[in-house]
């Protein structure tokens, strides 16, 4: 009999799929690298261009693209 009433899952079938879950390779494979491209390049594209138009000012974009590309970096580094 498992640890939960009426089930059959015990503490071992539990440790060994977590187990399972680390035997995938660290690297990330080309969706995934895809995905963080499309994810941090439409936002720079399209609010450069708002900042712009609201500001009239590259400096200003400038700061944007510092600032979305540190957000970029903490998301993908976590």
């Amino acid at each position: 009999m498992g640890i939960f009433p009426f089930t059959q899952v015990s503490l071992f079938d539990i440790e060994s799929k977590v187990k399972g879950l680390w035997k995938e390779p660290l690297g990330m494979d080309a969706a995934r690298k895809l995905g963080i491209l499309v994810f941090c390049a439409v936002p720079a594209i399209i609010g450069g261009g708002i900042v712009y138009f609201a500001s009239d000012s590259l400096t200003a974009v400038a700061i944007y693209e510092i600032l979305l590309l540190a957000a970029a970096g903490a998301f993908v580094s976590r």
